[in-house]
């Protein structure tokens, strides 16, 4: 194989969020995955449309991936399997489920805000989508829960850490990671919102209604966000 001359000025670049690097590449140690997860990045930068998604069948048919898989298609198959099921379980990628024409089919895309509510409109729109939960796995002394909020809800500031490590302390740590996925999927993003579904949650019960109260709630903000209820909206969840 020729060697590579470098890189031209006028290449065409694809944008990787600085969070890879700094949070999800030091856990990667499996080159499966890391092949997978950055062809990913690229592969649906090449795509129009929301969500920008890849299908296993795409990934192993693809010139520029598949060679680094293997030398045979079962060794690819097995590589790009154990690649996608690694940085799917980091939370890099989240998968969905969607059926068409009678079929099933599995959509491989950027865990980010946009492609979550890109599947919740096509829900909405009556395609029937079943989409993986975002679940990030850190290897560090932080909680998950504090990566889970610096991706999906916003930085992490001093004050902000010290109540999410109280709320540790007094709620499980699942319940806040599905208060986290609620406040992104009705774009309620504050550690206020979620800490009022914990709150309902805790007195009224999981179970009891709590949870499909809060999702209205979400929806109702996202409905009177502007006009003559942003203020009112804004004081509650801001």
């Amino acid at each position: 194989m020729p060697r590579f001359e470098g890189f031209k000025a006028n290449s065409k670049k694809t944008v990787i969020p600085n969070l890879f690097f700094t949070q999800l590449m030091p856990q990667i140690k499996d080159a499966a995955e890391l092949r997978v997860a950055l062809h990913v990045f690229w592969a649906v930068q090449q795509k129009k449309g929301s969500p920008r998604f890849v299908t296993f069948r795409e990934l192993l048919g693809d010139s520029a991936l598949a060679p680094s898989l293997g030398e045979h298609l079962a060794e690819q198959v097995e590589t790009l399997e154990r690649g996608l099921r690694g940085v799917v379980e980091k939370g890099v990628l989240i998968t969905a489920k969607v059926e068409a024409e009678g079929l099933d089919h599995k959509l491989y895309m950027v865990n980010s805000p946009d492609n979550l509510r890109a599947m919740e409109r096509m829900r909405t729109e009556g395609v029937k989508v079943e989409v993986s939960s975002i679940d990030v796995s850190m290897e560090d002394n932080r909680p998950n829960i504090f990566s889970l909020y610096e991706n999906n809800i916003g930085p992490l500031t001093p004050l902000i850490s010290e109540e999410i490590k109280l709320a540790l302390g007094e709620y499980d740590e699942e319940w806040m990671r599905e208060a986290v996925q609620e406040a992104v999927r009705y774009e309620a993003r504050s550690w206020r919102y979620i800490e009022a579904i914990l709150r309902k949650w805790k007195t009224e019960g999981k179970t009891s209604g709590a949870a499909r109260r809060h999702t209205e709630e979400g929806q109702n903000r996202g409905r009177y966000s502007k006009g003559q209820y942003e203020h009112l909206v804004r004081r509650r969840f801001d």
